[in-house]
């Protein structure tokens, strides 16, 4: 049965191609005309429950009256990130090859938890994910596993160190073990302290590492930090460092860094999540030294690599170390298939959905030279406007800007030190609203500053531009 009713089973074919072929033109028109939405949603907190209906349907409705209410509720409700002005946060891409091999990897709808369950997701998520890693320049010891984001790749990350430096909470739970340490500093992410609270060594777990003026970690620093612990009698576990911060996409020293963890026995977790794809570029593989020295690296694809969300790459230097960490097997799980690799133990999801697929599609579709292009276009793109912004008066510019990110402030003469926190919010509100563009914000030493990050597929000069003109119109405005 096709229609509405009690009785009804999934769709025929026919109606399925009917719809499908619907659904495609809707997409190809969305990717082409995206530019022309406002980039964020124009609704209030509330308007879309208001929208909703309260209950769901008790039969069946035809699929017109769906297609309807996503144009006319979800559309109108949701903010843009396909949009060629979205520079808020770290911009991702949905592609047209990652969004049809989407569309395939929810018709096979694989769980691939062991090998058997679904032998091509798994092998093809080794064999894309080994692509990735020669792509980037890293040495062959590192294998990989996607998961959805980077906080759960550094949650995995980090429970493998508290794993290999406290063996004995294996059995008898963090209160048989001495207290845990993971350094970091305060530029990095704050999945970092989120995976610390979850792994039970709680908030007092993260020491900070002071940083320098371009807020990379201070080596020294850390190094002091490890040895001052040791003596207090915790037991250091693990330093996060980080290629391309949050706030200023600044870059941690790797090289001296894992000196330091190789001396003192910690486990070097690189998160590489945003600044990653950009090792791909020769000129720019050197600020990367030191990395290949990592116990774990962290990359997103579905940031700078115009792969659909979720796309998380958990590279690891030892798979055995995340092995050790997760893999607990029940009966039901139990394979004779000798020499599988399952994906199930090298994380805490049992199910795994089938990510591998869309990696791969974008990585055929635009090849190792094409995606290179792209973001050395956006760098480029960055580069005019850090330009653009040093030469406006009234304005000022983090530096040195960090790969494709842009950190700027309006600073005008005669307005007080204190008034330009609430200045620069009403700036960036103004361009939000308006539609043209969205902006996110940051804090650098108590300073509220304006986030310009470049990163969607189809963002070309002049889309930069609009949104520049619109912060310096939105400035004089306030």
């Amino acid at each position: 049965m096709t229609g509405p009713g009690s009785d009804r089973t999934d769709m025929s074919p026919d109606e399925f191609r009917e719809w499908g072929r619907r659904f495609v033109e809707w997409v190809a028109e969305y990717l082409a005309e995206v530019g022309g939405y406002p980039v964020m949603a124009q609704v209030a907190p509330g308007d879309m429950r208001t929208a909703l209906d309260a209950e769901a349907p008790e039969l069946g409705e035809p699929m017109e009256s769906l297609l309807r209410d996503f144009e006319s509720v979800i559309v109108p409700g949701t903010t843009h990130w396909n949009h060629p002005g979205f520079f808020g946060y770290y911009a991702i891409s949905g592609t047209g090859p990652g969004i049809l091999a989407e569309l395939l990897a929810a018709a096979l709808n694989v769980n691939a938890m062991v090998w058997r369950a679904s032998p091509a997701a798994t092998e093809l998520e080794e064999t894309t994910l080994d692509w990735l890693r020669r792509f980037l320049g890293l040495p062959s010891a590192f294998a990989g596993t996607i998961n959805d984001t980077a906080s759960i790749s550094t949650f995995h990350a980090l429970a493998a160190a508290r794993e290999r430096g406290l063996p004995e909470a294996r059995e008898r739970g963090l209160s048989g073990a001495p207290p845990g340490r993971i350094y970091a500093t305060a530029e990095a992410h704050s999945s970092v302290a989120k995976a610390v609270i979850a792994l039970g060594l709680g908030r007092d777990g993260v020491t900070l590492v002071p940083t320098d003026r371009a807020r990379r970690m201070n080596p020294r620093e850390l190094a002091g930090a490890v040895d001052s612990d040791v003596a207090a009698g915790y037991r250091p576990l693990a330093v996060v460092a980080t290629v391309g911060t949050t706030s200023t996409a600044a870059t941690d020293p790797l090289a001296a860094i894992a000196d330091v963890a190789g001396s003192r026995g910690l486990w070097l977790h690189v998160d590489a999540a945003y600044a990653g794809p950009a090792a791909c570029l020769p000129a720019l593989r050197p600020g990367f030294r030191g990395w290949e020295r990592a116990d774990s690296i962290v990359v997103n694809p579905h940031k700078w690599l115009f792969t659909p969300v979720d796309c998380s790459v958990l590279y690891a230097r030892r798979p055995a170390d995340l092995r050790a960490a997760f893999s607990l097997t029940p009966a039901f799980l139990e394979t004779r298939d000798e020499g599988a690799r399952h994906l199930m133990d090298h994380g805490l999801a049992l199910g795994r959905r089938f990510r591998a697929l869309k990696l791969w599609f974008v990585m055929r579709y635009f090849g190792q030279e094409g995606l290179r292009a792209l973001i050395e276009c956006h760098l480029t793109l960055a580069a005019r406007l850090a330009e653009a912004v040093d030469a406006e008066t009234g304005w000022e510019r983090w530096k040195p800007s960090g790969f494709s990110l842009v950190v700027l402030r309006w600073s005008p003469d005669g307005v007080a030190a204190q008034d330009r926190d609430a200045l620069n919010l009403a700036v960036m509100d103004r361009v939000n609203a308006s539609g043209a563009a969205f902006l996110s914000h940051t804090e650098i030493d108590g300073e509220t500053w304006l986030r310009f990050a470049i990163g969607n597929i189809r963002t070309t000069e002049e889309h930069v531009d609009r949104a520049w003109k619109a912060l310096r119109t939105a400035a004089v405005k306030s």
